[in-house]
C-alpha cells in the first residue's frame, strides 16, 4: 500500500512538471529501462522531477545508475482482487444466482445421474470398508450390506448407519433370546432329573418297606402253620357212607408270598332233566 501511494504522488508531480516545462521525448530511455528491468514499457516509471537527467541517459549502464538512484522504477503488479468472486461463489453455494434464468443445459447435462451414482457408491463402500476394518461389522454383514448398497437400498450414509445399528441390535437380541431359551431348557432338564431321582428313591424305599412287611407276614404265617401241625392229632381213616363224591380237601397254606395257589377242581354240575309232556286229543 505504501508503494502504491508513492507511485500516485509521483504521477501527480509528473503531470504538474509536464504542464510547467517543455515536452521531452523519453522513448529510448523507456525502451532501455524495460530491457534492463525485464518488463514492458508500460511498467516503467520515470521520475518527472529528473527528466533532464534521464534524457541524457543513452545507454543501459546509465539506466542502471538511474535505477540504483531511484529515478527509474519498475511499477508493481496491479492487484486483481477475487473478493467479489469469492462472495458470489459463497452465495451460489447457498442457492443464490441459480434460478431458471441462469441455467443453460438440461438437468442431466448440468449434473449427470451417473456421476451422482458413482459418488454415492464410493461414499457408501468407503464407509463399509472402514467399519469392517474397525471390527464394527463382521465379514458376513459386510457382504450383505455391500449387495444392498449396490441394489440402491440406502440413500445416504445416515440411512446405512441406522440400518447397521438396527441389525446389530437385532443380532444381540436374538443371541440373548437363544441363551435364555437354552438356560430354561437346562433348568427344566435339571428339575426333571431331580424329580426322577426323588421318585426312584421313594419307589426304592416303598419297595423295601413292602418287602419287609411281606417277609414279616410270611414268617408269621409259617410260625402259625408250624403250631397247627404240632397240636392236631393224626387223621383216622373214614369209611364212605354215601355214594356222593368226596369233597376236595382245602389247599395247604402258602409257604411263600410269591408262589401262586394250586388250581381247584371245578364244582360238580347237575344234569338238567328233560320234561316230557303228553298231548291228549279227543276223537269224535
Amino acid at each position: 500500500f505504501h508503494k502504491n501511494s508513492l507511485v500516485l504522488n509521483r504521477r501527480k508531480k509528473f503531470k504538474t512538471a509536464l504542464k510547467n516545462s517543455t515536452m521531452v521525448s523519453l522513448k529510448i530511455q523507456k525502451r532501455l529501462a524495460s530491457s534492463v528491468l525485464k518488463c514492458g514499457k508500460r511498467k516503467v516509471w520515470l521520475d518527472p522531477n529528473e527528466i533532464s537527467e534521464i534524457a541524457l541517459a543513452n545507454s543501459r549502464q546509465n539506466i542502471r545508475k538511474l535505477v540504483k538512484d531511484g529515478y527509474v522504477i519498475k511499477k508493481p503488479v496491479v492487484v486483481h482482487t477475487r473478493a467479489n468472486v469469492r462472495a458470489r461463489l459463497a452465495a451460489k453455494r447457498k442457492g443464490r444466482h441459480m434460478g431458471t434464468g441462469k441455467r443453460k443445459g438440461s438437468r442431466e447435462a448440468r449434473l449427470p445421474t451417473r456421476i451422482l451414482w458413482i459418488r454415492r457408491m464410493r461414499v457408501l463402500r468407503r464407509m463399509l470398508k472402514k467399519y469392517r476394518a474397525a471390527k464394527k461389522i463382521d465379514k458376513h454383514l459386510y457382504a450383505e450390506l455391500y449387495r444392498k448398497v449396490k441394489g440402491n437400498v440406502f440413500k445416504n450414509k445416515r440411512v446405512l448407519m441406522e440400518f447397521i445399528h438396527k441389525a446389530k441390535a437385532e443380532k444381540t437380541r436374538e443371541k440373548e433370546l437363544a441363551e435364555q431359551a437354552e438356560a430354561r431348557r437346562n433348568k427344566s432338564k435339571a428339575q426333571k432329573e431331580k424329580k426322577d431321582a426323588q421318585k426312584k428313591e421313594e419307589s426304592a424305599a416303598q419297595n423295601a418297606a413292602e418287602k419287609k412287611v411281606k417277609k414279616e407276614e410270611t414268617a408269621a404265617k409259617e410260625a402259625a402253620a408250624d403250631k397247627k401241625t404240632v397240636k392236631t392229632p393224626p387223621a383216622q381213616p373214614q369209611t364212605p357212607t354215601s355214594t356222593s363224591p368226596p369233597r376236595p380237601h382245602p389247599p395247604p397254606p402258602p409257604t411263600h408270598h410269591n408262589t401262586p395257589p394250586p388250581p381247584q377242581p371245578p364244582p360238580p354240575t347237575r344234569k338238567k332233566q328233560k320234561k316230557i309232556t303228553f298231548c291228549i286229543t279227543k276223537s269224535t
